[in-house]
């Protein structure tokens, strides 16, 4: 009878039948690939992780729906922006797209010509810098501060206070800017009865952009602040007091330790924002477009809504919306381009 390797007196050398897959694995490993099993260890089937998140699928659906419904099935309706569309060319709207003639890049070609669409263009752009340079730092500036607040109570009443305006509406925000800087205001009211002349500021052409940029910071600002106080949360307390025993005082603690924590989220906000170029707003124009007139006040979702509504020019609106939309898409994609050279992730990683 014939005595195995494992029962031999002192029990030194392994079992035959536990060396081969050894050298196997030793073989794979060093031909630079990994054992077939070790590949696909881990893996769960598609059925096991359906049925273990049907749960949060469920949760989830509702809003793809709405996100289908509302963001996606009506990019169909921009196959009219290469037509000559007319709604009473049939029985309702969405059949008359498939009756209307087709033009081309006609409208393209008179948008590109027309000098009312490229000024609302340059107003567009010129209240988009102004929003970068004077409204975007606002948020940041403002976190900073109230975090640096020692006492909880007034760092949770000065947070809602600036977070409160950010649920009014835009008539009420321009309500308010009218009862305080507009002719009959506070203001100008206070100064008439000191003997100064009046003065209105919500009917000044050459100031509108200044006016829309104070609007906006009074009743955003405060969203802003909440992101970057939630960033500032997640910053570990180890590294503000390492940074104080090496002897950095406190802007010295804020330019290397919180400053690097919030440059991410300002990141993903910056790229944001440039997508949102050509999208300064609508109703905060609309509402005041009749004090200072269309020519400060025109921008081109204001356009594109005077064109389309007012005028009934559909066709023409549709290419504007279109190109202000693909415009949009380059921009997002160049800005987290240039985020990724920086370093940083951006809307989506590499």
């Amino acid at each position: 009878m014939s005595i195995t390797a494992g029962s031999r007196p002192g029990g030194s050398h392994p079992p035959a039948a536990v060396e081969e897959p050894t050298a196997a694995v030793a073989a794979a490993t060093a031909k630079g690939r990994a054992p077939r099993r070790a590949g696909k260890a881990g893996k769960v089937p598609w059925r096991i992780r359906l049925r273990r998140d049907r749960t949060l699928i469920l949760m989830t659906l509702p809003v793809i729906v709405l996100l289908l419904l509302f963001n996606y099935v009506p990019l169909l309706g921009n196959v009219v922006a290469f037509q000559n569309y007319d709604p009473y060319v049939s029985s309702n709207g969405i059949t008359a797209i498939f009756h209307s003639p087709w033009v081309g890049v006609e409208q393209f070609a008179r948008m590109l010509d027309d000098p009312l669409f490229w000024s609302a263009t340059k107003n567009t752009l010129v209240l988009f810098v102004l929003q970068l340079v004077l409204f975007f730092p606002v948020p940041i500036a403002l976190a900073l501060v109230i975090n640096s607040v020692i006492r909880p109570r007034v760092r949770a009443v000065a947070q809602a206070i600036m977070y409160l305006p950010h649920f009014f509406s835009w008539v009420l925000v321009v309500t308010v800017f009218q009862q305080i800087l507009g002719g009959a205001g506070i203001i100008a009211q206070t100064l008439e009865r000191h003997g100064w002349s009046g003065f209105d500021l919500m009917t000044d052409a050459g100031l509108f952009k200044f006016l829309v940029i104070a609007q906006a910071v009074w009743k955003d600002a405060g969203w802003g602040i909440i992101v970057f106080l939630a960033a500032l949360a997640a910053v570990s307390t180890d590294l503000y007091e390492a940074a104080a025993m090496d002897g950095a005082g406190r802007r010295r603690r804020m330019w290397h330790v919180t400053l690097p924590a919030l440059r991410p989220v300002i990141a993903l906000l910056l790229v944001l924002r440039v997508g949102d170029a050509l999208s300064v707003g609508f109703e905060q124009f609309l509402l005041q477009r009749a004090a200072v007139g269309a020519g400060a006040s025109e921008v081109l979702d204001t356009y594109v809504w005077n064109m389309g509504i007012q005028n009934g020019d559909f066709s023409y609106a549709a290419a504007v919306g279109l190109v202000k939309g693909v415009i949009g898409v380059c921009l997002v994609l160049g800005a987290n381009k240039f985020a990724h050279l920086l370093g940083e992730q951006g809307v989506y990683k590499k």
